[in-house]
């Protein structure tokens, strides 16, 4: 019997995989890995209730139950990749990170040193086993659930040893399916937005690990000061709430200097969505282990965005990718995820 640890998050979509994989005849543990404890002035971090219905859920499956403690290297790995990032000007993503990190890497890891054949998540993605042995992620069946895009830095070894069990199916078909099987997170609400930040804002997060720092808003065109600020390591490019600069026209944040502590502003949205025909990427990372073959193919910089085609040029961890047609622009820091039909092949961090 195949063994299959499964990483409980509390919510529906993990809960609905592991029932689904103990229906298929496996022999199923569920998980919860605690990763993030702490509370964001202004926002209580939830994961204790998010254990607790993991918890009970575990129990209406009639199936073992874990918890993983990855909290050191979650904050190591996670968030302070992301405050550094956020120190640079740059825009990152944690939950790549985390998938990277943790979910496929510290929770991997863990699995194989306790003798699991494979782990599972509620992730909706698909994977499929090539003639020379091989594995491919390849995107889920709903194309507007589909996540392969967070999950384009996991490893080959990742993809071949987990089970994505809602790959085919839809998300109002797995509210569906654990109605049916009256699982505690039939009617819980997903998560939205960076876990660990909670429902009050990047902002109140890093005022934790960041001192304030007084600096000037301008005009993006003309240079004229707008108004001011605490530190332009708050601000994100395309912002246009909190800026504080008066009436007009609404503006938007279109650039920060992090040496002068500078944001720019501009009421003219071609400024934020000017064109680019060419996108530098670094830190790349490529599921089958190397790079694809030089090439055109389809190119997603934002999670369920328009797929456009894209010619790639590759050159050790970096590469390039020459568009067809013209792209928007794309803050530092944001990814790049190359896709060769359904098969997403990797991807970068774009400088």
């Amino acid at each position: 019997m195949t063994r299959v640890l499964v990483g409980m998050s509390g919510g529906v979509d993990s809960s609905v995989a592991a029932a689904l994989l103990k229906e298929a005849g496996h022999e199923v543990v569920g998980a919860y890995m605690k990763n993030w404890t702490l509370d964001v002035p202004g926002s209580r971090c939830a994961w204790a209730d998010d254990l607790a219905f993991a918890k009970r859920t575990a129990v209406r499956l009639d199936i073992d139950f874990k918890i993983y403690d990855f909290q050191e290297a979650y904050k190591r790995e996670v968030v302070d990749y992301l405050v550094a990032e956020y120190r640079a000007g740059r825009t990152p993503n944690p939950d790549i990170m985390c998938n990277q990190e943790v979910k496929f890497g510290l929770f991997l890891d863990a699995a194989e040193a306790e003798g699991f054949d494979f782990i599972a998540t509620g992730h909706y993605a698909r994977t499929e086993q090539t003639e020379n042995g091989t594995s491919r992620l390849l995107r889920a069946a709903d194309a507007h659930k589909d996540q392969t895009y967070f999950l384009y830095r996991i490893t080959q070894r990742a993809v071949a040893r987990t089970l994505f069990p809602l790959g085919d199916f839809t998300k109002p078909q797995v509210r569906d399916m654990a109605a049916a099987r009256n699982l505690p997170s039939a009617d819980k609400p997903d998560s939205q937005g960076i876990c660990f930040v909670g429902q009050s804002g990047i902002r109140e997060f890093l005022r934790m690990y960041v001192d304030l720092q007084p600096g000037e808003i301008k005009d993006a065109s003309t240079g004229k000061i707008l108004g001011y600020h605490d530190g332009a390591i708050f601000f994100t490019i395309g912002q246009r709430k909190g800026l504080n600069i008066g009436g007009g026209k609404p503006r938007f944040v279109v650039g920060k200097d992090m040496g002068r502590n500078e944001v720019y502003v501009s009421d003219d949205p071609a400024t934020l969505h000017r064109a680019v025909s060419t996108l530098e990427l670094e830190r790349c990372n490529w599921i089958a282990d190397e790079p694809p073959v030089p090439g055109t193919y389809e190119v997603r910089t934002r999670h369920t965005g328009k797929l456009q085609r894209a010619e790639l040029q590759t050159q050790g961890d970096a590469a390039a990718l020459l568009f067809a047609e013209d792209h928007e622009k794309v803050a530092p820091g944001q990814s790049a995820v190359l896709y060769d039909g359904n098969t997403c092949l990797g991807g970068g961090i774009v400088r």
